[in-house]
């Protein structure tokens, strides 16, 4: 095993449930878990369900207050999907959860036919998405809103942080029909309080003014965008962020006329692949509108990412915020 440098800050390789909050960022436990449950006090109709990971989906703590409602299937992601389509049919609101890349590459089928097809109110929540592992190809599901996307009448949402995560899961409760939900859980970073906001289903938030710079952002980068916009800021660069909570279906409107503002550079910054995500969505939209403007990407590689250290491999990837800052000042100037 290699030394560490004195006096340098060793970096922990991953844990299979690593934070993304940074050192001294303000954080809320849990905030699935217990959203559910209040929500589910008021439903009798919501029930959860997980393939053995209710510990790390926070659906556990759904499961100590409705053990009456509560399903663990197994280490069988197909079989769950199956069951939660069951039980929809008879009324409930299912709440399942796993690991995104269990969910999108394993029961693909099962969501796209037992669920989607007949358009039932499965409200499918996975955590570990994008590059929030550092455990390699096998746990990151650094594609899965590439996979989703193509399901018709799939709502997909990718929250940024703890009150968005809050306010999603009633949302999506109160949303007839299946949703694809990126699931954060453990200690989530709180951020958006700041900027008196509140989730709305398919709608897209401007959170930050500024008339150089545009970053439509989603999920953590949402939070990485507002950290830029405040570096950059201190350069008197002035960047605008536009949150995109609902990836499908987008907020066409919005993202149209905040684009379509000119003389600015447009970002689209996502914690998933560059093929199929966020920004190829953006991109085509802006394209079939017929908005040009100087257009660009945040977003990780086409590739098989590395396992290690989540700081480590965010800036190797460029989705860390310091990666952001340099490339926008480098398309600048």
């Amino acid at each position: 095993m290699s030394q560490t440098t004195a006096g340098k800050t060793r970096l922990k390789t991953s844990a299979m449930i690593a934070s993304i909050a940074d050192e001294g960022q303000a954080t809320i436990p849990a905030p699935f878990g217990v959203a559910l449950s209040k929500l589910a006090a008021e439903r009798p109709d919501i029930v959860g369900m997980t393939a053995d990971l209710s510990k790390y989906t926070d659906l556990h703590i759904f499961a100590q207050a409705f053990p009456e409602r509560f399903f663990q299937m197994g280490m069988a992601e197909q079989l769950l999907m199956g069951a939660a389509g069951g039980m929809a049919k008879e009324g409930f609101t299912p709440f399942v959860t796993t690991y995104a890349a269990f969910a999108t590459r394993r029961a693909y089928d099962f969501i796209h036919q037992v669920i989607a097809e007949e358009h039932l109110n499965v409200k499918v929540c996975a955590a570990l998405p994008g590059l929030t592992t550092g455990y390699g190809p096998s746990h990151q599901a650094t594609e899965d809103l590439a996979i989703m996307r193509g399901i018709p009448g799939l709502t997909i949402v990718d929250p940024c942080d703890a009150l968005d995560t809050d306010q999603a899961v009633r949302a999506i409760a109160d949303h007839n029909g299946p949703v694809y939900m990126r699931l954060l859980r453990g200690k989530v970073p709180l951020v958006l309080d700041k900027y008196d906001y509140t989730f709305e289903l398919g709608k897209a938030k401007l959170l930050e003014e500024g008339n150089e710079v545009l970053i439509i952002s989603s999920g953590i980068m949402t939070m990485r965008a507002l950290e830029t916009a405040q570096k950059l800021r201190e350069d008197n660069v002035s960047v605008a962020v536009l949150h995109v909570p609902t990836i499908k279906p987008l907020d066409e409107e919005t993202i149209l006329a905040q684009a379509a503002k000119p003389g600015r550079l447009v970002i689209t910054a996502e914690n998933h692949t560059c093929v199929g995500g966020l920004s190829e969505a953006v991109a085509a939209l802006l394209m079939r509108k017929g908005v040009r403007c100087d257009f660009d990407v945040v977003a990780l590689p086409d590739e098989f990412l590395l396992a290690g250290a989540l700081p480590t491999l965010h800036d190797r990837y460029g989705i860390s915020t310091h990666a952001m800052v340099e490339k926008i000042k480098q398309r600048l100037k």
